[in-house]
């Protein structure tokens, strides 16, 4: 009888493995030294107490208890939960609607996509300094052209109830341009075959749009959803520039509290343990978003 056993691996193919390995190695030491070794370096950070200037000391959980008790958190955490809830659906129904006008195949719709994309590519920084000239008290446009109707506009970003939604109609119109163009590349790709099937079935455009495209596009919407809340959760330029925060810390979110724990009072060791609530919290919706993603998104092999 023939003896079974592992073949031994000719010159070739360890050659090949080796240089499988050389090609691999310059982004596995950069993955190391440009993620890995950060993130190992912040988790230790977060376990101290942590000046910019001075000695550092080992303190275990304790950052990760005072976050717990700490009042402040909390509502910043509320903020920020409040930004997202109040961003993500805006900013995809938006988004859907404006690519369900733009994904036809007519004379001059690419302007129309390109100037709605345009603000994507514009820097925050500038956006948020147009925006918070907009929404001026006295002198804002916005103000201005309420004016003309008789309506006194009020002080936007300085009115703890309507600051935020300021804030969060500025981060839509900025960004509701990538989830669109991404809407329009996945209605182009559902068959015309479903939508013949569908009106011979007597469905108008509401039926054909519920149960066409929508079940259709789930995979790209599934994507945006996820990008969309990653991002609402690490907004930061915006607040800088608008509002710093204010009023009375009612715009103060997670990445803003973070900045001003490590650059403005130096605690470095409590900012870090705050960034990695911050990476747990994305880590948790990520992972609950993923799971959920099997009873609603659509599989090509489920059919």
């Amino acid at each position: 009888m023939k003896k079974t056993g592992k073949k031994r691996r000719g010159p070739l193919a360890r050659e090949a493995q080796w240089t499988g390995w050389l090609f691999i190695s310059p982004m596995v030491l950069g993955f190391t030294l440009l993620l890995l070794f950060p993130m190992g370096q912040a988790l230790y950070m977060s376990l101290t107490d942590w000046p910019l200037l001075g000695d550092h000391k080992f303190i275990g959980l304790e950052n990760y208890r005072n976050i717990a008790t700490d009042p402040m958190f909390w509502k910043i955490f509320g903020n920020t939960v409040y930004f997202t809830v109040g961003l993500v659906p805006l900013n995809i129904v938006l988004a859907l609607l404006l690519a369900l006008l733009l994904s036809k195949s007519m004379k001059g719709i690419g302007l129309f996509r390109t100037a709605i994309f345009v603000p994507v590519m514009t820097s925050l920084i500038v956006w948020s300094i147009v925006w918070k000239y907009m929404f001026a008290t006295d002198s804002g446009l916005i103000n201005q052209l309420l004016l003309l109707v008789d309506i006194k506009g009020p002080a936007w970003l300085y009115d703890e109830k309507l600051a935020m939604p300021a804030v969060i109609v500025t981060s839509v119109l900025k960004n509701v341009g990538l989830n669109m163009v991404l809407f329009i590349a996945a209605i182009q790709q559902v068959p015309r075959s479903l939508y013949e099937a569908a009106m011979l079935d007597g469905a108008g455009k509401s039926k054909s749009f519920f149960n066409v495209t929508l079940p259709m596009i789930t995979p790209t919407l599934f994507l945006t959803v996820v990008m969309t809340v990653i991002g609402s959760l690490k907004v930061f330029g915006q607040i800088y520039v608008m509002t710093q925060g204010g009023p009375s810390n009612s715009t103060k979110v997670l990445v803003y509290y973070i900045w001003e724990k490590a650059f403005k009072l130096f605690q470095m060791g409590y900012a870090s343990a705050l960034a990695f609530v911050l990476f747990f919290v994305v880590l948790i919706l990520t992972l609950l978003q993923w799971q959920l993603r099997k009873r609603w998104v659509f599989n090509e092999s489920d059919t």
